[in-house]
């Protein structure tokens, strides 16, 4: 079959990977530019499906952009103004790209309509819309109530104290208000309700907005404030870090069988699942951390671990498909928003490990893995239309197992050429 990927049994990895361009830095820094003061250059931009919704998004908006051949992006600002007033935006299933433009564009005076994909109309969002009505933004809901598809109509904009949003569900959406907050040239107060998610995603939000000369006072990680005034201004040029959460699946691969340098991400990356080294280093796998890269060689025997992933939501995938292989029971807690991304991602993951053989235990924000005695070979696995489901369990064939993978052209979510970077380090 066409839409299927098989991988052959494979026992030995060897070399170096350099990294795409992270999904979610090239979308902030696309939007960010977008609507800063001034022309931007972005280099070493990830092309993939998400990245190219939000390109086409910004053209609709009639933002000046041009796509260079070696892969830079040049953008003049708009200053936070947007020509179009009137669109239809058409976003797929880029959560990256649909949060932040509907804050975005709530501030912006014009009437828009953003829609995706059937999944992404099965995304949560009514904590954004919440949190932007208390703005009074216009937004309407054209299906059902707290899902995309979304109106937006000009409104005035009011700041009355502060702006209170859940941070249980996912950290996109106070990425999405803290992007939008100096568009109203007011002091912004956020307070967050609950627990914070993914910290480390509204990390590199706050890194990237202080790369555009906005600079958010943190409070305990419950409390933000965007000063009166600001304004972004582009910084001129800015590089794009390598993807950390693609990192993780190379770096599972040294781990597993052999010895595997990862460059474009280091020990001074603003991506929090560059930690994804240290929970490796808690199964037993012996890794170096270099400003530039990371390594990875293999171990005889992995660890199974119990671990807190709000820290590494995403990377936390890779080590569900790692807990096979390790002696005992892997538990992965903290884990929550896995339930409103591409899929459910906690059932979706039960799921395709118990084909092969683990005992799992799913909760509402944990996995439990027991790995068995034998793995069961030529299973196929479902992804889901989930880029991430096919990148992790590609990772069984390198333990001489034969796999294989359902709609493998789901990976051009963020990482189009995975299968043959992922061919490219298996000694045969």
């Amino acid at each position: 079959m066409a839409n299927q990927k098989k991988l052959k049994a494979s026992q030995s990895v060897s070399g170096q990977v350099t990294l795409p361009g992270s999904k979610s830095i090239t979308n902030r820094i696309l939007l960010l530019s977008a609507i800063a003061e001034g022309e931007t250059t972005i280099k070493n931009t990830l092309s993939s499906d998400d990245t190219n919704h939000m390109i086409g998004a910004l053209k609709k908006l009639q933002v000046e952009l041009i796509q260079k051949n070696n892969g830079d992006i040049i953008i003049k600002g708009t200053s936070g103004s947007f020509k179009n007033k009137s669109a239809e935006i058409f976003l797929g299933n880029a959560g990256t790209a649909f949060r932040p433009l509907t804050a975005v564009l709530s501030l912006s005076q014009g009437n828009y309509t953003l829609s995706g994909v059937q999944r992404m109309h099965e995304r949560p969002i009514e904590d954004l819309v919440d949190a932007l009505l208390q703005l009074n933004a216009d937004i309407a809901y054209l299906g059902e109530i707290g899902y995309p598809p979304l109106k937006i109509s000009p409104s005035k904009i009011k700041i009355e104290g502060p702006i209170k949003i859940r941070g249980d569900i996912s950290s996109q959406f106070l990425t999405a208000l803290l992007m939008c907050a100096p568009l109203s040239k007011k002091e912004v107060s956020i307070e967050i309700i609950g627990d914070l998610i993914s910290k480390p995603y509204v990390d590199i939000t706050l890194n990237l907005m202080a790369r555009f000369d906005v600079h958010v006072k943190k409070i305990n990680w419950q409390h933000f404030v965007i000063p009166a005034d600001s304004q972004y201004i582009s910084p001129g040029e800015i590089f794009v870090e390598g993807d950390a959460s693609s990192a993780s699946y190379f770096l599972a691969a040294g781990a597993l069988a052999g010895e595997i340098e990862v460059r474009g991400i280091g020990e001074n990356s603003i991506q929090g699942d560059v930690k994804f080294a240290d929970a490796l280093a808690l199964m037993g796998a012996d890794i170096h951390i270099s400003e530039t890269s990371i390594k990875v060689s293999k171990v005889k025997t992995l660890n199974a671990i119990t671990l807190d992933c709000n820290h590494i939501p995403d990377a936390a995938m890779t080590l569900a498909v790692l807990a096979l292989f390790a002696k005992g029971t892997t538990r992965l807690s903290n884990i929550a928003s896995w339930r409103v991304k591409e899929t459910d991602r906690i059932k979706a993951m039960a799921n395709e490990l118990r084909k092969l053989g683990a005992t799992v235990i799913e909760g509402k924000d944990f996995i439990e893995i027991t790995s068995p005695l034998h793995i069961n070979e030529n299973i196929e696995i479902d992804t889901y239309d989930d880029h991430r489901m096919a990148m992790c369990f590609s990772l069984v064939s390198l333990k001489n197992i034969p796999i294989t993978i359902n709609d493998p052209a789901c990976v051009n979510k963020t990482f189009p050429t995975y299968f043959e970077v992922l061919e490219s380090i298996v000694q045969h």
